[in-house]
């Protein structure tokens, strides 16, 4: 069964989540931003999701954990939740 590890920044707008992509992009720490904006409980432990299987979570977060690179900041993805920017730990597949 394929499992990964991913951190990710919710937002309620993809305004925002651009915003902290240039934060991201120019070298901003991503557990201190999503401590300080995600909307997700996972904020507290700076967007930390721990392992996870394929499957566990919503379809388009899934389909980019499992098929995007890794140490890379992707999104906005959009989820019923609001906007993502994800960030791919590592996988196995």
């Amino acid at each position: 069964m394929a499992t990964a590890s991913a951190v990710h920044i919710l937002v309620k707008t993809e305004e925002e989540a651009e915003k902290l992509k240039e934060k991201l992009a120019k070298g901003a720490d991503f557990a201190l931003l999503a401590k300080k904006h995600s909307i997700c409980p996972s904020g507290k432990r700076g967007g930390d999701l721990g392992e996870f299987r394929k499957g566990q979570m919503v379809k388009a977060f899934d389909q980019v954990v499992f098929t995007k690179p890794l140490y890379k900041v992707h999104g906005p993805v959009k989820t019923q939740f609001g906007f993502h920017l994800i960030k791919i730990l590592y996988r196995n597949k």
